[in-house]
């Protein structure tokens, strides 16, 4: 390409992402629920007429189920088109509170002269052609179904989990269809916030439209169209050159597990991957994926569609997983994945009725035990082919909230999307709080204490949770409500018994918990999949979310790294001299070992009334380095020879049927 060209290219490339960061900015600046205003769980995407995901910052939905409906030549400007069917998607939509809008993208044809609106001033379009599609979709507060939230725990089918609603035209030519409006309102708990939502996404979306628009006016369909193709061929030879040349060609087979599916006893659900690398450095490389020996589908509501699309909507959403191979974090943080990565991958999967290929009309809405669960699969059978060269297990998304009826009779939910952990890295240390769904968050306390019925005792990071390594696993939160009304308590949450694994010697983390009344009288634990737990005024809900994985054998862990860790409360006085053999002595010990309860969870009762605990003063604390000499040679000892190169934490063995704490493929 001629220098003007690069710069052209680089001009559309922004201009791509600066639109779609509009366009998310947009929704959530006019949203009305807390899931989407201010828990940010949505996304936008770009994609051209070739229903080519063009913008990489993070995952979207597909356009493939619209297309497939409404063939191009019948789109007109101004039409928005809606669906949220899991069987209908292509593969794009997980479970029903999943709302997908999507607005084709028009300009003139270069033949024709421009035209301008005389009453307005605005172009106008005479004879339109589709050249591309803007589309956002994201997790509603309510779409209908037997519980608040349309997220039944112990669903067995889908009917039972909202209204569905294949690729309809939501608005025709600027005109919204009213009707399908009233419908779904009418089926929604929350008519209001979900009205709401659909008309910021919708408003967003054709803003974006307009905006792509006039990319196309200004350097033309041909220059733009081949703009497009050079992301993706870029984004494609960029995988190829960097990433695929350091995956060793060959198989190698892992498996991971969801623990539950609300309907039976707690097993191991299994999804495995073989993973084949071929091609070696070449332009031959790619990666085969093939999912053969996963467990039958659930009859709980742990199952999703994959299998649609050739398995297109599965390969973006993995492939950010790859990223980890860079040779370095700064070079990882600059990669992003389009429709480029597509031709990389061939995904195999096994015939119909399994966790992945589920028969309609199997429930989904807790899918993401099975689709989050794949990352860490993905990551994990990679650890085997690179010699343990990527992260530990990290968090996994998990819902909890509660719902009631206010005095005036209306209802309400509070739904949290409350991060965790990340993984421990070769590099460094996984992150503390970490939400798997781009620039989500969890609710500010100032909003949620404001319009529900609790107070928020106290939110910070839940100590000792990361598992132990050299590299030590990010921290959960420890987060505590005290319900002012009685209420009912919901939880949508994998990893209550199984944990982040850890690698490469790494200990795996802690995992998902929730107390109510923690010390109190009625003291209970909560599963992790609940619909509707009463919670009477004045009790305290305690969550404690799960820690990323280790990595490497913490008794190599730096010693001032353990210091600094008791000093900031990430890891107890007990789990330093436990899990990495440090010995710490002076006054400052005698204040962590007062401060910091051991085990942590048995300090509810203070924390529960909001007392705070400081960060020690290093000064006080310090490291005895002969002490600590001799304990790391006992703790060597009493573990002998590390057989697996996974931990899977204790939980694994209450599930295994042989009662071991690992399987075949976890050693190399």
């Amino acid at each position: 390409m001629s220098a003007i060209d690069l710069i052209v290219l680089e001009i559309v490339q922004g201009t791509l992402a600066s639109i779609e960061k509009e366009v998310e900015d947009a929704i959530g600046r006019t949203s009305r629920s807390p899931m989407i205003r201010d828990a940010h769980d949505y996304r936008a995407g770009i994609y051209d007429a070739g229903m080519r995901k063009l913008t990489g910052r993070s995952y979207s939905a597909l356009v493939q189920p619209v297309v497939r409906d409404f063939p191009i030549d019948t789109m007109r400007p101004g039409d928005v088109y809606f669906h949220n069917d899991v069987y209908l998607s292509e593969g794009g939509i997980g479970h029903l509170p999943d709302l997908c809008v999507t607005v084709p993208v028009f300009a003139r044809r270069e033949d024709t002269e421009p035209a301008v609106d005389v009453a307005t001033g605005e172009p106008v379009i005479t004879d339109p052609q589709v050249v591309g599609f803007v589309q956002a979709f994201g997790h509603h507060d309510d779409i209908g179904g037997c519980v608040p939230g349309s997220m039944p725990s112990g669903a067995t089918s889908v009917y039972e989990e909202g209204l569905m609603v294949p690729p309809i035209k939501l608005w025709d030519q600027g005109v919204p269809n009213q009707a399908a409006l009233t419908i779904m309102t009418r089926n929604s708990r929350m008519p209001e916030s979900l009205a709401g939502d659909l008309d910021a996404e919708c408003s967003a979306c054709l803003m974006g439209a307009r905006r792509l628009g006039e990319l196309f006016e200004r350097y033309g369909v041909a220059t733009v169209e081949s703009c497009f193709d050079a992301i993706v061929s870029n984004n494609t030879d960029t995988y190829r050159r960097e990433i695929l040349p350091r995956i060793p060609d060959g198989t190698y087979v892992w498996e991971d597990y969801a623990e539950h599916d609300g309907v039976d006893e707690p097993k191991l659900h299994r999804q495995r991957i073989t993973l084949t690398k071929e091609g070696g450095a070449g332009d031959d490389a790619r990666l085969i994926i093939d999912f053969t020996g996963t467990s039958p589908q659930a009859k709980g509501p742990i199952n999703h569609v994959a299998d649609r699309a050739d398995g297109n909507f599965l390969k973006k959403w993995l492939a950010p997983v790859l990223r980890n191979l860079a040779e370095t974090p700064e070079r990882m943080a600059e990669l992003d994945v389009n429709e480029g990565i597509v031709d990389l991958i061939e995904m195999r999967f096994p015939p119909p009725g399994t966790l992945l290929t589920p028969i309609f009309p199997a429930p989904t809405n807790a899918r993401t035990f099975v689709i989050l669960r794949l990352l860490g699969v993905l990551s994990g059978v990679l650890a085997k082919a690179v010699d343990g060269d990527m992260p530990a297990d990290q968090e996994t998304i998990r819902y909890t909230g509660v719902y009631g009826t206010r005095a005036d009779g209306t209802s309400y939910l509070m739904r949290e999307v409350l991060g965790g952990g990340s993984g421990g890295r070769p590099h460094g240390d996984g992150e503390d709080t970490i939400h798997v769904v781009p620039d989500s968050r969890n609710l500010p306390t100032e909003f949620t204490e404001s319009r529900f019925p609790f107070r928020v005792e106290s939110l910070g990071l839940a100590q000792d949770s990361g598992g132990a390594g050299k590299h030590r696993g990010g921290l959960g939160y420890d987060k505590q409500i005290r319900m002012l009304e009685d209420a009912y308590f919901m939880s949508i949450a994998d990893r209550s018994i199984l944990s982040c694994w850890g690698v490469k010697g790494g200990k795996a983390g802690s995992p998902f918990r929730v107390t109510i009344d923690p010390g109190g009288p009625n003291e209970r634990e909560m599963e992790g999949l609940v619909d509707d737990e009463p919670v009477k005024a004045g009790e305290v809900i305690r969550i404690r979310t799960t820690g990323g994985g280790g990595w490497g054998d913490p008794l190599e862990r730096d010693v001032d790294a353990v210091l600094r860790d008791v000093a900031w409360g990430k890891v107890s006085i007990t789990a330093a001299d436990r899990d990495y053999g440090v010995v710490l002595t002076g006054d400052g010990s005698e204040v962590a070992r007062s401060r910091h309860a051991e085990p942590p969870d048995d300090d509810a009762t203070p924390r529960a009334e909001g007392i705070e605990v400081a960060p020690l003063d290093l000064d006080t604390l310090v490291v005895d380095h002969d002490a600590t000499a001799r304990r790391r040679d006992e703790l060597r000892e009493e573990r002998g020879e590390v057989v697996a190169f996974f931990d899977r934490g204790p939980g694994y063995a209450q599930l295994d049927p042989e009662g071991r704490t690992h399987n075949d493929l976890d050693v190399l």
